[in-house]
């Protein structure tokens, strides 16, 4: 199943950490935001990538055409540095696609930039590519199949401090509760789709304004809610607890290092459910 990514935009609210380097390459360990979102999708069986560029895209087409395997994997050097034997790889069965959708392109726009790309596939992965989770991607996919909706995407609810407030007309308060116990859920930005959503948009569309309220009036939108570890890197201290996070050896996300990797037979039913 193809993954687009959409890594074309600004990130204007990271801009104090690098002026010149786009949100999905600020680095994570050794290897930039993309990369870690790109491991989770092969780790599930999904290797076919569509990248939406746009701001600083030659940056990303230059780290992979100059991609080093060796940042993170183990490997055999030998004769004097002549001979490297890598001893896994993380990218070698990966293909993937770069697209220039333009720098001040819209989700919307960017996606059907890219739509001549998705011929012959009834349904697709998409991604904001700015954030990482622990979500079972397989059992969002199952739920979303089982479902037979044209959109679906992860709902999410952040942990934050801050409290919901519930005013009336004359703004007296209502009601305060902290946002974890509200019941408010967030999109999270990772998204599966049928091939008919294109029917639901419209040029100069952005994705979840208008086009998600077509769906939702079709009753055509589902979310799949999820409990365990998401975040998002929209700010340097989201940068900074994404850093702690990977020192420990061990974050979250990680999941093709603490758990076994989606079944071939599972990978092969997938395709075949798609087909």
């Amino acid at each position: 199943m193809k993954v687009i990514l959409f890594c074309g935009g600004l990130g204007m609210r990271l801009r104090e950490y690098s002026e010149n380097t786009p949100k999905p390459m600020v680095l994570l360990g050794y290897r930039p935001m993309l990369w870690h979102l790109m491991r989770y999708y092969a780790h599930f069986g999904h290797k076919d990538f569509i990248l939406c560029l746009g701001y600083r895209a030659d940056m990303v087409k230059q780290y992979f055409m100059n991609y080093n395997e060796c940042l993170s994997n183990d490997f055999v050097y030998s004769k004097g540095g002549k001979q490297v034997d890598l001893l896994s790889s993380d990218i070698d069965d990966w293909n993937i696609t770069f697209v220039d959708t333009g720098i001040n392109a819209n989700i919307g726009q960017r996606l059907l930039a890219v739509q001549p790309f998705l011929q012959g596939e009834e349904m697709f992965l998409a991604n904001y590519a700015d954030a990482l989770t622990d979500m079972p991607l397989d059992r969002m996919l199952d739920d979303f199949r089982a479902h037979g909706k044209v959109a679906g995407f992860l709902a999410y609810q952040p942990p934050h401090s801050f409290h919901v407030v519930s005013l009336d007309a004359a703004e007296n308060v209502q009601s305060i509760s902290p946002i974890a116990s509200s019941g408010l859920y967030i999109n999270a930005g990772f998204f599966a789709f049928r091939q008919e959503v294109f029917d639901y948009m419209r040029p100069g569309e952005e994705l979840v304004t208008e086009p998600f309220q077509r769906l939702i009036q079709q009753q055509q939108l589902k979310a799949y809610r999820h409990e365990g570890f998401w975040a998002a890197m929209d700010t340097f201290k989201d940068k900074q607890l994404l850093d702690e996070l990977y020192a420990t050896g061990n974050p979250p996300w990680e999941l093709w290092r603490t758990s076994p990797g989606l079944p071939a037979a599972k990978v092969e039913q997938q395709q075949a459910l798609v087909c």
